[in-house]
This record gives C-alpha cells, structure tokens and sequence, in this order.
C-alpha cells in the first residue's frame, strides 16, 4: 500500500465524443466538465479547438474549474510547415487553455505509411511541436500514438520519440495503446523497459479497450511506474472505448491505496457521475458496471443472501457506501427466506419471520418466475406482491373493462397514418368513469385513456413518465402464440424509478398488468388514500 500520487487526466469530451451515437453539444460538455472538476479529476480535456465549431464555442467560453486544469487536445506540425505556421496547432495553442495535449507518431509504420515522411522529420515535428508549446502555455503534454505497437515492430525508434518528447520539456509523456489490443503482461513489460529511459513521473497511459483490457492495462502501466492515468467516464470512446475512469478510481485507491486527488467524500459521487454522464447522453446505465452499476453489489441467490446477512465481505469486495452505491437484494426463483426477508428491510417492509405466509410468498415467487415473470428487475412488482401476500394493498382503481382499436388509413394528402384508440372503463371508489384517448400504439393509447380516467382523483400522476418498455419472447418456438414478458421502467417527478412486470400469451395484457402495477405502486408509495 502507498500514498503516491497518480495524476487523472479525463478525455470524456475528446475520446469519449468519438463513441458512436455520442454527439456531444455545448452545454453538455460545460455539465460534463463541471461534474468531473468537483469529482477531483486533475486534467479535463475540453476537446480539439479548430476541428469543429462545437469544441471552437467551447473554448471560447470554457466553464470556471476549481480544481481540474481544462486541456486542449492537437497534434504536431504537419510535415514540410514550421510550428509556428501551422493553422491546426496554432489553434490549439491560442486556445487560451493552460494545458495541451499534442499527438504525435511513434510507430514506424504510421510515420512512413500516414505521414509520408521520414522518421528523422518526425521526430523533428516532435521536438519543434513541443518547445512552440512549451513558449506558449503553462503545460504540455505529449500523446506518443500507436506506442506499443510501435515498441513491439522498432522499439529504438518509439523509444527515441518519447525520449525527444521529455528532451523537448514534455511535462508528461503518455504511452498509447491506441489499437487497443495489447495485453497487460507485454505493457507492464515494456513500460518497465521505457522507465529506465524517461522517470515514471513523467509519463502516463492512454489505454483502449479493443481486449477488454483497458483498465487492466492502465493498473498495470501504474505497477510498472507511470503516474499519469488517461480515461473516460463509462469507458466511452472510439470503436470498443476507452479505460473507464469510474473503474480505474476505486481500484486505484481503495485498491492499491494510490493518491488520485479524490478523497473519500469525493469517492462517494462516483456513482452519482457516472449516472449524470448517461442521463445528459439518454442512455441506459449498464446495470453491470463494476463499482457503480445497480447489480455491482446485487444478491439473487439465496446461499449468497444468507452469508452477506452474518458479513457482507463474505460476497462483496468492498463496501459499496465507498462509491455511493448500495447493497441490494434480488429476489427471482433461487431466492429463499433470506433474500425476502433482506429485501423487506431495504423497502422497510416490519414483517414477523416465523409468519407462515413468508413461506408462502417463496413458493408463489418461484412459481411465478417459472410461469416467466422476473422478479428480479422488477422491484415494484415484487414489493406489490409480497404486500398483497402478508397484509393489504389499498384498492385505488378496479380497471372493469378495456377495448384498444389499430387503425390504418391514409390521409388527405395521400400519407398511410397508423392510429391506436383506447377506451377504458374503470371503478375509482364509487365512481365508474368511462375515457377514450388516443396514441401512437395500443399501449400508449390504453395508459392516455387509463391515466384520463384516474387522474381527476389522482392528480399526482400527471407527473409519472414511462421511461422504458421491453418485450420479451418466452416461449420462441410457439409463434404467434408465445408466452410475452413485458417490463415497463417508470419516473417521478424527483427522479426516482422502479420496475414492474406483466406476463401473458397477449403483449397487452401483460402491458397492462405492468402498467397497472406501476401506477398502484406510484400511489401507494406517496402514500395516496383511495378515492371514496
């Protein structure tokens, strides 16, 4: 253990805005930026200034840092032009940016094959790239591209440019592992070989994940001396990304007790970032993601349940208050009495153990995922059914009857329209309302009518958003009559969302099952009293 600093430098907006399907706009890079300065992360790179006006408008009024130092990304000079009448670097340099990063060549091939230069002019674009930087801002940083597998195919020439790079006053030479396909044997290997060559403080890593080996490779970069650590959040980037800085944190200190910049408060928001780069980016969070994903510290089978009831390192690496996340217990058709007992405590649920009815919700759970529910993802639905079993669920709405219409027709002016038209009729105490609403599809047509209905008593549910609706095909081989699962995630208005599950050989009225599950739970959980 040791409280040696390794430094974080955070390519998210620069790598990560190079991940297909992420387009980053202003005012996402400025949120991103913030969130990451007051994570602790010691460079932020804003981008590459003069490639696009997205990175120029960024740079022309980048967001106040307390802590990070904002970097601007280049390259050397190109071949047959000085530094200094270079419009690309000069770009960078007048970026007002304390810091640049400039990318160079350091495999053989590339110098000859991409540049059509000779490798003596290409460690000259290095040394007159760097000592203009060096004139100019207060930092600079040197990408040496393709390094390892440059080291592998000349190891003299890759080495010779990290050597210029630190001789022309580089504060930190990053070792790329552009390609993303070494493995961590051969980097811990060649690091150790350039450390005798250029000081490990000097130098850093920059490591793809072409291998799934990122990280990996980044914590083996550290063993072997480097100290400056490149990533992105989520591991977003290019082709496979980048190595994920959420996992490279905790395993950096609490692992191998490094220094990083980040203490423990800081640690705690790790989970709290990770989530805020999906929701600007509309994505799913990977339930899997070490550390922080909602499964990272997930117990299903009842064996386990049982041992993390008397310790929890008996299946949990660490605690996952560290990153800010929380120990939770899954409950499926491998569940026993521990898991529903743990997962009462987590929803705060008193109930007596020795109540022959917690056996009785063991078996109906177990028959009910063989019937091909799944409980597991779909908390709420658990929660309703364990209610439903032990004590009583208010009875908000007694949904009587239903009837959904798809239309297709053509318009006016010659356009195939596709309509859904749902009328329900439901019992809210003692008084039946009868709605017609129309949508884009049965199940957003039947939630218009049932939400048009309900929400005279329950003005409260106006505010509930459907998030996510995933079909799920249970029985393949039987066609048109097979066995549909269907999962619909909602949202309240503070952000909150839960699960529910709806199972049935037709996809509606499982919808509804899961629709209908997710309002009730709504209501209850606000603690709504049933309209008279």
């Amino acid at each position: 253990m040791t409280k040696e600093r390794v430094y974080l430098y955070d390519s998210t907006l620069r790598d990560g805005g190079q991940t297909q399907g992420v387009d980053f706009s202003v005012p996402d890079k400025i949120a991103i930026a913030r969130a990451l300065d007051r994570l602790g992360i010691d460079y932020v790179e804003g981008g590459w200034p003069g490639a696009n006006p997205t990175d120029d408008a960024f740079f022309a009024a980048p967001p106040k840092l307390s802590r990070a130092r904002l970097s601007a990304f280049g390259m050397t000079r190109r071949p047959g032009r000085s530094a200094d009448n270079d419009p690309g670097l000069m770009a960078v340099l007048n970026s007002g940016a304390k810091s640049v990063c400039l990318v160079g060549k350091t495999w053989d091939f590339h110098v000859s094959t991409a540049l059509n230069c000779t490798l003596e002019e290409n460690l000259e674009m290095i040394a007159d790239s760097l000592k203009l930087a060096g004139e100019r801002v207060g930092e600079v940083m040197f990408d040496c591209e393709h390094f390892f597998d440059g080291y592998k195919a000349n190891p003299d020439f890759a080495l010779a440019c990290a050597k210029t790079a630190y001789d022309a006053g580089a504060r930190w030479i990053v070792l790329c592992d552009t390609n993303g396909g070494t493995l961590p044997h051969e980097i811990e290997a060649i690091v150790t070989e350039v450390a005798k060559h250029v000081p490990g403080d000097r130098l850093g890593i920059h490591c793809h994940n072409d291998t799934e080996n990122a990280v990996a490779n980044s914590l083996a970069a550290v063993r072997a001396g480097v100290r400056q650590v490149q990533g992105t959040l989520n591991g977003l980037g290019e082709r496979c990304g980048n190595a994920n800085l959420v996992s490279l944190i905790p395993s950096l200190t609490v692992k191998m007790g490094f220094d990083v910049g980040i203490g423990e408060d800081g640690l705690k928001h790790l989970r709290e970032t990770s989530r805020m780069l999906d929701e600007r980016l509309n994505r799913q969070p990977n339930r899997q993601q070490p550390y922080v994903g909602d499964s990272a510290f997930a117990h299903k089978g009842g064996l386990h349940v049982s041992a993390i009831e008397k310790d929890p390192r008996s299946y949990e690496h660490i605690d996952p208050v560290l990153v800010g996340n929380a120990r939770h217990v899954v409950v499926s058709d491998q569940a026993g009495r521990s898991n529903i007992l743990a997962r009462f405590r987590e929803i705060g649920f008193e109930v007596d153990p020795k109540d022959p009815k917690v056996n009785r919700l063991v078996e109906i759970v177990k028959e009910r995922e063989f019937e091909g529910y799944a409980y597991d993802g779909a908390e709420a639905s658990f929660e309703l059914l364990a209610r439903r079993t032990l004590e009583h669920v208010p009875e908000f709405f007694d949904l009587q009857r239903f009837r959904v219409m798809d239309e297709r027709r053509f318009n006016a002016r010659g356009q195939l329209v596709t309509e859904a038209e749902a009328t329900v009729t439901v019992l809210i105490g003692n008084d039946p309302r009868h709605e017609v609403a129309l949508g884009n599809g049965p199940v957003n047509a039947f939630d218009n009518a049932l939400r048009k209905a309900l929400v005279v008593a329950y003005p409260g549910l106006e505010k509930l958003q459907l998030v996510d609706y995933k079909v799920r095909i249970l029985t393949p081989n039987d066609g048109t009559r097979a066995i549909t699962r269907v999962m619909i995630e909602s949202q309240d208005e503070d952000g909150t969302r839960w699960t529910t599950v709806g199972v049935s050989p037709n996809i509606l009225d499982a919808s509804v099952d899961a629709l209908s599950d997710s309002i009730t739970y709504k209501l209850m959980r606000d603690g709504i009293r049933p309209a008279a």
